[in-house]
């Protein structure tokens, strides 16, 4: 087993590989841009390690800076979590020439996988049935636009080295072609460091289920069931569950199965996921494997028992899998809401700024997985993800009533998070009754805005946190007056009382 492991990535997944590692006795490394000096993985990881400026491009994505603060830090293992350097086959080949264990798959089965060009000719051959599309990357113009003939508009625009929406872009006619396919290159280019995009015939109003896989080194494969994912904006998913309203147990099965016939053709080991569009008449198509842990990987966590983040290190360590496909068993429901720094009501804006006041929910059957805290800067470099909460019900509508009661004991302020649109989603008709697909947004939320009560109420909280927050900076502990008339932000250690970090060291690279 790893004595310490480097983790090539920030927030809040970082802080979920932190917490496992913490479990399974790995020491762990974080490594950080200049404006994430103080963020909570960071403080939470053993060492940390700068490597570089704000711009991911000079830091998270800058292989040979991360290669270094592993040899510095004596790392046996790098864990990519993730987005930046998760599936770039460059990387994880790196990593194996340097001797360092690259947690996800090896570098021949990322190179087929993680492009999703090459991964649509490998499933072809496999005989999956994948949508249509292009099956190579265009070198000019003219060749995208005899595609989209050919497939006949709209069209989608798609990154080749990665996912999570990035890059993508809908093409509904020919003029709309070319500034798509250059937004999709520069987003794609910034996301992954490589700018290939591909066209796809894009299937109006279809599910969207995507199946966990794990395969470890021996050749063995099972499949953890579906997520349900269609619940979208800007083609990346905000609220996922599962099981799926959609599947039967045959369907399932028959799905399961095609996405370990799909990762076996590829050679594929570690954690990784296979993901389908469904349409109105229960057919499947391919979509992509993302060849990493997903976001939305927590409610597989919460219905089977496993922990995925652990089950990775195991894989990646040599370890075989413990369990077969007969040994496991969905139990109750499990429903993700993404937790963004963003503003529904202005299509989705991203938001930088302080967050001043933070209560996460707690209690039964709920969980967050968070990477930030009070006082901290959100910054406008990187994916707005803030934290993703999630939780476990008996029963769907369980769940659904779980996750809205949670949403409503959810509280950011300073900036927009987006937790009123979620609880109204959760409680929508169409979403209560399972009834979701990718259009489920344009369709029902397209004009979406807080209601006055919803204002006004936030607005009182934010008057009395800031009445408490004067107070505290003039009184002490017990309510008399401060000693120092100085007014100063109050920071989270302060309210912490005393406190010391056990042994943690920065490095600079």
């Amino acid at each position: 087993m790893f004595e310490k492991i480097l983790i090539a990535n920030r927030g809040e997944i970082a802080v979920r590989i932190i917490r496992a590692c913490r479990e399974m006795g790995i020491r762990t490394v974080a490594v950080y841009s200049e404006v994430d000096r103080t963020a909570l993985h960071v403080q939470q990881a053993d060492e940390a390690v700068a490597i570089g400026p704000p711009p991911a491009s000079e830091s998270y994505l800058s292989t040979d800076r991360i290669i270094q603060a592993a040899r510095a830090t004596g790392a046996q293992a790098i864990h990519p979590g993730y987005g930046f350097l998760a599936e770039n086959d460059d990387f994880a080949r790196l990593c194996e020439k340097e001797n360092l264990v690259f947690i996800g798959p090896n570098s021949t089965a990322l190179c087929l996988v993680g492009d999703k060009i090459r991964a649509r000719q490998t499933m072809e051959k496999a005989g999956i049935p994948i949508t249509p599309g292009m099956k190579s990357i265009p070198s000019n113009l003219a060749e995208s636009v005899e595609a989209a003939g050919a497939l006949g508009y709209p069209v989608i625009v798609k990154a080749s080295a990665g996912g999570g929406g990035k890059g993508m872009r809908i093409v509904a006619e020919e003029k709309d072609l070319k500034p798509a396919l250059e937004a999709g290159m520069r987003e794609a280019k910034a996301a992954f460091g490589d700018e290939s995009v591909y066209l796809e015939k894009y299937l109006e109003e279809p599910r969207h289920v995507e199946i966990q896989v794990l395969a470890d080194n021996y050749g063995n494969t099972v499949h953890l069931f579906e997520r349900e994912c269609s619940i979208q904006r800007r083609h990346q998913k905000i609220i996922e569950e599962t099981p799926s309203p959609a599947l039967d147990p045959d369907l399932r099965n028959r799905m399961g199965e095609a996405a370990k016939r799909a990762v076996r053709a590829a050679g594929y080991n570690n954690a990784g996921t296979v993901e389908f569009l469904l349409d109105k008449d229960k057919n499947f198509y391919f979509l992509e494997v993302n060849a990493r842990l997903q976001v939305e990987h927590p409610v597989t966590e919460l219905v089977t028992g496993l922990d995925l983040v652990r089950q990775q290190i195991l894989i990646a360590s040599g370890e075989k899998l413990a369990f077969g496909q007969e040994d496991l068993r969905q139990s109750g429901h499990a429903i993700e809401c993404r937790i963004y720094a963003e503003d529904p009501a202005k299509g989705f804006l991203p938001s930088a700024g302080r967050i001043t006041f933070l209560r996460e929910p707690s209690g039964p059957g709920v969980r967050v997985d968070s990477g930030v805290y009070a006082g901290w800067d959100v910054p406008i470099y990187y994916d707005p993800i803030l934290a993703k909460l999630i939780v476990w019900g008996e029963t769907r509508d369980t769940a659904c009533r779980r996750m809205a009661r949670a949403l409503d004991d959810y509280v950011i302020l300073g900036i927009p998070s987006g937790l009123s649109f979620l609880k109204d989603a959760i409680n929508h008709p169409e979403f209560r009754a399972g009834r979701t697909t990718t259009a489920f947004i344009p369709k029902y939320f397209r004009d979406w805005k807080k209601t006055e009560k919803e204002k006004e109420d936030q607005g009182r909280l934010a008057l009395t946190v800031a009445a408490f927050d004067e107070i505290r900076k003039t009184t002490g502990p017990d309510g008399s007056p401060a000693r120092s008339s100085r007014r100063e932000r109050p920071s989270p250690w302060r309210s912490l009382g005393r406190w010391r970090i056990g042994g943690q060291s920065h490095h600079g690279v």
